[in-house]
């Protein structure tokens, strides 16, 4: 396999080599030996570049190898690669000199199967899910004018330098309280949660801040962890995820009441600008200002009503009307009166009218007479023999006639 090298196995032993021509040699063995190959694994630390190539780790459980994909090749993919893909590569290994590395350079690229790190995160996602730990109904607003923001980061990261910059460009008004965690490794997903329990238990703010900086999916995953996930959505404190760059993503993105493509955006998301807020301020003060001196104008000419000059004016107008009601019903009232006076009068006088004409007076004027015993003055209305030799009494209109009764006689 190595009849072909440069330098006899012998002369090697002496020979006192430049890193250059190392790394010729190691060049020479690779790339000599080994063919075209065909490499299957899962992309990570993906990072497309502006000129069109594409740059990743090619990784399967326990090893890794740098591959790149220049813009000739990638201008066929018919997929769009991404973090936790697993593809089958085909290509060359290439050593580079100046940076002393070997890569695969790859030619051809397409998709072998999901990754086992998204399966793991697509499967979590599911079940979280289900839970109801991603319900919309369950968001809280964000805080419109914060006092303070909690930031939980690295505190040497990138993501809070930018955090802190815009937030003293926006507002400086605003208070910044740095809860320092690890964010990548075996230990990033409880100091996460820690410093969630820490920033609840003691309301260190208003609103909260969690993430870092862009990275591979791996460097990631502690953001995807059930226990941050859980102590995301359980916070009481609004929570904005801000996990590396606009591509990529975590599951605490998820469960947080808001997610912010990069840290620099959740700056710009939660902090409002200063002049925004004085000019809002300003527009409340003229608004108030000149609603109190309409309503001051507005009592000021009310009260120039109501001078000596025409004090008397203003009380007779309002007084009128009431005389006039007070005279319209005076009128109506002795109008009343008298109508019931009058229907009064006539109704008295119908009565006597017919009280006149039942009066036996009235009916002995028409030639009739009232008889009646002398001594008992008891009313005779019939001829009965027991009248006989009694002393009556003939009473007709005027006058009083004696008699005294001698004979009887009954039809």
């Amino acid at each position: 396999m190595y009849m072909n090298m440069s330098f006899p196995s012998s002369a090697m032993q002496d020979k006192v080599f430049s890193v250059t021509e190392i790394n010729n040699y190691i060049k020479e063995i690779l790339e000599g030996c080994l063919p075209q190959l065909t490499i299957e694994g899962e992309i990570s630390n993906y990072r497309p570049n502006s000129s069109g190539h594409i740059y990743f780790t090619l990784k399967d459980q326990t090893n890794q190898i740098s591959a790149v994909m220049f813009k000739s090749a990638a201008y066929y993919l018919d997929f769009k690669p991404q973090d936790g893909k697993k593809v089958r590569c085909t290509g060359k290994i290439s050593v580079y000199g100046p940076q002393g590395k070997y890569q695969l350079v790859i030619t051809k690229m397409q998709i072998a199967g999901e990754g086992d790190i998204l399966k793991m995160l697509e499967e979590r996602k599911r079940r979280l899910f289900n839970e109801g730990l991603f319900d919309e109904s369950k968001k809280k607003p964000l805080p419109q004018y914060p006092q303070t923001i909690g930031v939980i980061t690295s505190p040497n990261g990138a993501a809070l330098r930018d955090i802190l910059q815009i937030t003293k460009r926006r507002n400086s008004t605003v208070s910044v309280i740095i809860l320092p965690a690890v964010v990548q490794g075996a230990d990033a997903a409880q100091s996460i949660v820690n410093q969630i329990r820490i920033a609840n238990e003691f309301d260190l703010c208003d609103v909260l801040i969690v993430g870092r900086g862009g990275g591979s999916l791996e460097d990631l995953l502690p953001f995807s962890e059930e226990i941050v996930i859980r102590a995301i959505a359980s916070s009481k404190i609004p929570t904005i995820s801000a996990v590396g760059h606009e591509i990529d993503w975590a599951l605490s993105d998820y469960a947080a009441d808001r997610r912010a493509p990069t840290p620099s955006a959740a700056a710009e998301l939660v902090v409002p600008l200063l002049s925004d807020i004085k000019a809002g301020l300003n527009q409340y003060k003229t608004e108030f200002y000149n609603t109190i001196k309409t309503v001051t104008e507005k009592y000021r000419l009310m009260i120039k009503t109501f001078d000596p000059k025409n004090l008397e004016l203003q009380f007779r107008n309002i007084e009128l009307p009431f005389l006039t009601r007070f005279d319209n019903a005076k009128t109506a009232l002795f109008q009343n009166i008298t109508q019931k006076i009058q229907d009064t009068r006539q109704t008295i006088q119908n009565s006597i009218t017919v009280l006149e004409n039942c009066s036996p007076s009235t009916v002995l004027k028409r030639g009739y007479a009232m008889v009646r015993e002398k001594d008992s003055k008891k009313i005779i209305t019939s001829a009965t023999n027991q009248l006989i030799n009694k002393q009556i009494e003939i009473i007709p209109s005027t006058g009083k006639i004696l008699a005294t009764v001698t004979n009887i006689e009954e039809q």
